[in-house]
């Protein structure tokens, strides 16, 4: 009975510490930053760590999740995908809309086939009420007329809507933040050539942006259903020529970039296809072709992580390919 009585409190104890087990960072600088396992997340492979609050003197704290491959080992070195809306990523079960984009489904798909170079994913999260704010590519706006600037301020202020950008910000967080710290607590690889951005709608704009202001930073980019529209549709919109003229001054080297676009025709990506000649253009005129720029349309696709899942292996192929 003794006996039995030391086993349980032995396996007790080894329950609770894998159920909260914590990944330490290499660096002391890091220590004040908790990372925890999510032993209950519901994944196809892999391990999901989560940064409850990841503290940041750029933009409002907010959780970070990091998926880790199958046997992923500290003797390899990964690549490393950065993606916004990060709650949206590896488990439908705690979605708000109960989808998501089944990223470890197919990374580790493409891994095991060969077909991608080994990485991993870190997911940023987003806060509803200010993400449009975290996400819109803030130099843009640089790029509008005085009248055109003075009349969506008006008319954000008629709305009650607060237009406080953060996209620099935003950028500076992942960047000078975040990066820093997934370089020094996983087995990564921290150049340029290894290192990609990925996200939808407004997290499309956000993705082309990272690459542009940080060429130095991000080898490439996959941009889904991008929200070029900027706001919201109506007629008259002077944000898609903002962005555009955006682009066309700050597009990223065509010799040392790949740049993924893609777009369906279907709820909010309706606005989309007419865009795609504009992006083809200037993509185009900056040097790109086949091997580093696609912008890939979707027949009858809308605008939802379902579509998105279904059409993953593209980007992660074009980008990420061993």
């Amino acid at each position: 009975m003794k006996n039995l009585i030391i086993l349980f409190l032995i396996l007790l104890t080894f329950s609770c510490k894998t159920q909260k087990q914590e990944v330490k960072p290499k660096e002391k600088n890091y220590a004040n930053i908790t990372a925890t396992v999510l032993e209950k997340a519901v994944l196809a492979s892999g391990k999901l760590i989560r940064v409850a609050s990841f503290p940041s003197k750029n933009i409002v704290p907010r959780p970070v999740d990091v998926w880790l491959p199958e046997n992923y080992s500290s003797e390899k070195k990964y690549a490393v995908l950065y993606m916004h809306d990060g709650q949206n990523l590896f488990d439908a079960t705690t979605t708000w809309n109960k989808q998501e984009w089944m990223i470890d489904e197919v990374a580790s798909k493409l891994m095991k086939e060969g077909i991608a170079r080994d990485f991993i994913v870190v997911g940023i999260h987003n806060i509803p009420k200010i993400r449009w704010q975290d996400l819109y590519p803030e130099k843009a706006m640089n790029f509008l007329s005085k009248d055109d600037k003075d009349a969506i301020y008006s008319e954000a202020k008629k709305n009650n809507f607060n237009i406080d950008l953060k996209g620099d910000e935003y950028l500076k967080f992942m960047v000078e933040e975040l990066k820093p710290y997934i370089d020094n607590t996983y087995s990564v690889h921290s150049n340029k050539e290894n290192t990609f951005v990925a996200g939808s709608s407004m997290g499309g704009l956000m993705s082309m942006y990272a690459v542009a202001e940080y060429p130095t930073t991000f080898a490439g980019a996959a941009c889904f259903s991008t929200h070029w529209v900027g706001g919201t549709p109506k007629e008259n919109n002077s944000l898609p020529a903002a962005i555009f003229s955006y682009l066309e001054n700050n597009l990223p080297a065509a010799e040392s970039h790949k740049m993924y676009f893609d777009y369906g025709n279907k709820t909010l990506d309706a606005f989309y296809p007419k865009y795609a000649p504009k992006v083809d253009s200037i993509f185009k005129k900056g040097g790109y072709d086949a091997l580093n720029f696609q912008n890939l349309f979707f027949e009858g696709t809308d605008h939802s992580e379902l579509s998105w899942q279904k059409r993953l292996d593209f980007p992660l192929t074009f980008l990420l390919k061993k």
